[in-house]
């Protein structure tokens, strides 16, 4: 697989590309903290407006017109390092994730040289992140589990791939999803926001979120939708500011609190 490439400039590009005036019927108003924080509350509760199966149509196809085959933002080189890469970010940002593992896999990119490598060398490696000493042992763990039980590959399966340390079930989707082409639905923060707050996938826990999206989302976009999701929250649909007033689909989208009301 080839290695994927991340910063500043990608980051701004994709922020451009997801970022996209809204239609001219709209109209902006002022937002407010207490505002946002009622309307936060009230499509936590799911006490908004579903979407129609055309609306929600409509917004998948606005993401797939500007963003057709979006990639996602950690580092890696085969399945493995994906792995490794995606139990790192727990708790941590993409770009932090990005900042350590470039070196840890020159000198490990598959179990056996990570096990080789050791837990001490592989903490000194990774000590810019969060919770790190705990992540380091998983690492090790985790390789030598794929050695001992998977012949040093990366299981397909997702029962297999959650009996691995340090791997849930969103790491297991972002897994099946990027290595092996499985349409997954992974729950991390920004998608669980996006699918609360526009109203297309209210839930209390990200398994909800997930189980939700998976229901309502056309088949012929799942393979992408979770990258959409989490790219458009990233960057448009912030938690403490949203950027309404060039969002793709605000028009579409249910928030209460959002700058953008019909004219």
């Amino acid at each position: 697989m080839a290695r994927k490439t991340t910063g500043k400039n990608a980051a701004a590009k994709k922020s451009a590309k997801t970022r996209r005036k809204s239609p001219k019927k709209l109209k902006v108003r002022p937002r407010t903290a207490a505002l946002q924080a009622r309307a936060d509350v009230k499509a936590a509760h799911g006490d908004i407006p579903p979407w129609t199966p055309a609306e929600v149509e409509e917004a998948f196809r606005r993401f797939h017109d500007v963003e057709p085959a979006p990639k996602g933002e950690l580092q890696h080189v085969n399945p493995f390092t994906l792995l490794v890469a995606v139990v790192l970010s727990a708790q941590a940002t993409d770009a932090g994730v990005n900042k350590a593992t470039p070196a840890l896999f020159a000198a490990a990119d598959t179990p056996r040289k990570m096990v080789q490598l050791g837990e001490e060398k592989v903490r000194d490696y990774i000590k810019t992140i969060g919770l790190y000493r705990n992540k380091a042992k998983n690492v090790i763990a985790l390789s030598e589990k794929l050695i001992a039980e998977h012949g040093g590959e990366v299981p397909r399966e997702r029962a297999a791939l959650e009996a691995l340390p340090g791997v849930g079930r969103k790491t297991a989707n972002v897994v099946l999803n990027m290595a092996f082409g499985e349409p997954t639905m992974a729950v991390d923060t920004h998608v669980f926001r996006v699918g609360n707050r526009t109203g297309l996938a209210p839930g209390k826990t990200p398994l909800e979120v997930e189980l939700k999206l998976l229901e309502v989302i056309p088949p012929k976009y799942m393979l992408h939708a979770h990258h959409w999701l989490i790219l458009h929250g990233r960057y448009t649909c912030l938690a403490r500011k949203p950027l309404c007033e060039t969002c793709l689909i605000a028009d579409l989208c249910k928030w209460p609190g959002k700058t953008m009301l019909a004219a």
